[in-house]
C-alpha cells in the first residue's frame, strides 16, 4: 500500500483530497495544526485502519516514521480573510514549512506536489492567465503576505529540483468552491450563499464588473491527482475557465437559492484583482484534464450542502467585509 502525506489535511481541498487517495488504496497521513482547517471534514476517515491524524504545526520540524511515497502540501490559509488575521504565520507556512516538507520529501526520496495559487499572478495584466505570464503583486501589500508565500514556494521547489534532483510538481490552483468550504471565510461562494440563506443582502466589493472564474472541487481534485502522477514539473494551472463577473454571480445566487435579496455595494479592497480566469491550454494537453461540472450543477450541490446547517450554525457564520 502505497503511503502518502497530505499537509493542511483538515481544509476544504485537502480534506477531499484525503477522501480521494483513501478512495485509490493509499494509506494517507493527515497533518493540520487546525488554525484554519475543522476537524470534522476528517473524522468521518478516523475509523479506517489506512489513515491516521496528527496534529502538527509544519513550520516546525515535521517528522514521519518510515517509507513515505508522496506528500501533498495544501497546509496554508487561502481566503483574505485568514491570511489578512495571520499574516505571519501564512508567509511562514509558505517559506519554513514548505522547506521542512521538501526536506522531509528529499530524506523519504518521495514525489511532492505543492498547492500554489492563482494570486501568484495579482491584478493581472494579461487575459486569460498563463503559466508563462509571471504576474502583478504588490510584495507590500495586504494580499503580499499570501501572494509572496506562494511565490517563492515555487522557486524553493524547483530548486530543489534542480539542485537536488527531487520529483516536484506544482498545482496553480483557481478559484474552488464545494462543500466544506467555511461559511465565514470570506470567500465569494461561501459568502453569496451564506447571506441567501440568512435573508440578508448580498455584499460586491467595488462596481461588481470584476471577474472570478469557479472550479468545483470534485473536477479540481482529478487535476491535482493527474498531475502527481504526470512527468511534468513546471506550474500547471488548474481552474475553470468558464469567466463570470460578481454582479452576474450574485445574481445566479439570487435565483438558485429562490430568494429576493438585494445587492449592495462596498469600497473595493486593496489589489483585488480585477480578472481571474484560467488559461488551461497545459492542462489540457499535458494532463488529458479539464472540468467536467458546469457551475450551475456545482452550486446546486453547494447549496444542498449548506441547506444541511441548522439556523444556529448559520447565524454563527458572520458575514465579514473581505472578499
Amino acid at each position: 500500500m502505497k503511503k502518502i502525506l497530505i499537509t493542511g489535511a483538515a481544509g476544504f481541498l485537502g480534506s477531499h483530497l484525503c477522501d480521494r487517495f483513501i478512495a485509490e488504496g493509499f494509506h494517507v497521513i493527515a497533518m493540520d495544526n487546525l488554525i484554519t482547517g475543522d476537524i470534522k471534514n476528517i473524522e468521518h476517515l478516523f475509523k479506517l485502519q489506512q489513515f491516521e491524524f496528527y496534529h502538527h504545526d509544519v513550520t516546525k520540524f515535521v517528522h514521519v516514521p518510515g517509507e513515505l511515497d508522496y506528500i501533498l502540501h495544501f497546509a496554508s490559509p487561502a481566503s483574505p480573510i485568514d491570511y489578512l488575521k495571520i499574516p505571519i504565520q501564512t508567509l511562514k507556512v509558505g517559506s519554513l514549512g514548505t522547506h521542512n516538507l521538501l526536506g522531509l520529501a528529499k530524506e523519504k526520496k518521495a514525489r511532492i506536489l505543492i498547492a500554489s495559487t492563482s494570486e501568484i499572478y495579482g491584478d493581472p495584466l494579461v487575459h486569460p492567465q498563463n503559466e508563462e505570464y509571471y504576474g502583478n503583486v504588490s510584495t507590500i501589500g495586504p494580499r503580499g503576505v499570501y501572494d509572496e508565500a506562494k511565490r517563492f514556494q515555487e522557486s524553493i521547489t524547483m530548486a530543489y529540483h534542480t539542485y537536488h534532483g527531487l520529483e516536484t510538481r506544482i498545482a496553480r490552483i483557481f478559484n474552488t468552491y464545494g462543500p466544506r468550504m467555511r461559511l465565514n471565510d470570506g470567500r465569494v461562494v461561501p459568502a453569496f450563499i451564506g447571506q441567501a440563506l440568512r435573508g440578508e443582502d448580498l455584499t460586491i466589493f467595488g462596481d461588481g464588473l470584476q471577474t472570478r472564474s469557479f472550479c468545483y472541487v470534485d473536477d479540481q481534485v482529478e487535476g491535482i491527482y493527474k498531475l502527481l502522477f504526470s512527468d511534468y514539473i513546471y506550474p500547471v494551472n488548474i481552474g475553470n475557465p468558464d469567466e463570470i463577473t460578481i454582479k452576474d454571480f450574485a445574481e445566479e445566487i439570487v435565483k438558485l437559492t429562490d430568494t429576493n435579496q438585494k445587492v449592495v455595494y462596498k469600497p473595493l479592497p486593496i489589489d483585488d484583482p480585477m480578472q481571474r480566469q484560467p488559461d488551461i491550454t497545459k492542462a489540457k494537453e499535458v494532463l488529458d484534464w479539464e472540468p467536467k461540472i458546469d457551475r450551475s450543477q456545482g452550486m446546486r450541490l453547494t447549496l444542498n450542502y449548506f441547506k444541511e446547517f441548522s439556523k444556529e450554525e448559520l447565524q454563527k457564520s458572520e458575514h465579514r467585509d473581505f472578499m
